[in-house]
């Protein structure tokens, strides 16, 4: 074990410190980096149109079997592809689109190109295989052309509308009503409306703007985002008694939410997580809170008793 320790600290000396031990082990390392992004590559080939996007996909994995067997040469041993990874790229390319995968797989080999610059002195090899690594990060960026991309904004107006408008307008019918079913109710239609109105909005304003979409296609992206947050955020109405309880499993749920799609743009586009995870989750918060208030004040006032 204390080999092995020292082993794989030694992968982060310095160039003149690298030892012919600690080359071995980080050739192997690099060995099944390659192998399988080479199987990942090429089963992104298979998921995609064919055209210019799968032929770059195959060339890249090519590429990386070359580099495979320049590390085989080298720690003269043969090994085997993480399959873990493998169905983890492959499954996120398939749910979440091809774009995401490619730079979760990107900001990964980052990391693997500063060791091969480190590791450039002593193998020359490993000069080369960054060179075909940088090249691969520039076609890829050449590659992201995904639909759901360019539709990001649409995307983004309806579930950030459906949070902030449904979150507030639940708690103030959860104080108004305290009805778990009319609550439920209320927050459909409400919630129903309000996913065809964006819908339609959104239509109107892209077919105005003329930005190069389809404007039937940036209404379908806004309504369809409008009506599942609503779905999810509903839910807990349907299934519990108890209204403030399930008004904290809403409120739990819109976070979750708001923290998967910030983690999925922030990682598709480059941007930066915490301030847009803390601006959609202090908006949504915030309505909520306020609505609240309001709901108990409308009750208090009108003196309504369900």
């Amino acid at each position: 074990m204390r080999a092995e320790k020292q082993e794989q600290q030694s992968l982060h000396q310095g160039p003149a410190e690298i030892s012919d031990r600690s080359l071995r082990v980080a050739a192997v390392e690099r060995q099944r980096d390659e192998i399988t992004e080479y199987h990942i590559y090429r089963r992104l080939a298979e998921i995609v149109s064919p055209g210019p996007n799968r032929d770059i996909l195959k060339k890249i994995a090519q590429d990386e079997l070359g580099h495979y067997e320049i590390w085989k040469k080298i720690s003269g041993r043969a090994v085997k592809p993480s399959r873990i990874r493998i169905l983890f790229y492959t499954n996120a390319a398939r749910v979440l689109g091809l774009s995401f995968a490619l730079k979760l797989m990107e900001q990964r080999e980052k990391g693997a190109e500063r060791t091969y610059a480190l590791m450039a002195d002593d193998t020359p090899a490993a000069e080369a295989i960054l060179k075909d690594e940088q090249e691969h990060e520039a076609a890829l960026l050449r590659l992201l052309d995904e639909e759901r991309l360019r539709y990001i904004g649409s995307i983004v107006l309806g579930l950030n509308d459906a949070l902030v408008e449904l979150v507030g307008a639940l708690a103030g019918l959860t104080l108004a009503l305290r009805n778990a079913r009319l609550i439920a109710l209320s927050g459909l239609v409400t919630g129903i409306a309000a996913a065809l109105s964006m819908a339609a909005s959104e239509f109107l304003s892209i077919r105005a703007e003329g930005e190069g979409k389809h404007p039937v296609r940036a209404a379908f992206y806004t309504g369809s985002t409008y009506l599942t947050t609503v779905g999810l955020l509903i839910l807990p109405y349907l299934f519990l008694q108890n209204y403030f309880l399930s008004l904290g499993i809403t409120l739990l749920t819109a976070i979750l939410i708001i923290w998967g799609f910030t983690y999925y743009v922030s990682v598709a586009q480059e941007k930066e997580f915490g301030s847009h995870f803390a601006v959609m989750a202090g908006l949504s918060l915030g309505v909520a809170a306020i609505s609240f208030v309001i709901g108990l004040l409308v009750r208090h006032l009108l003196g309504v008793e369900v």
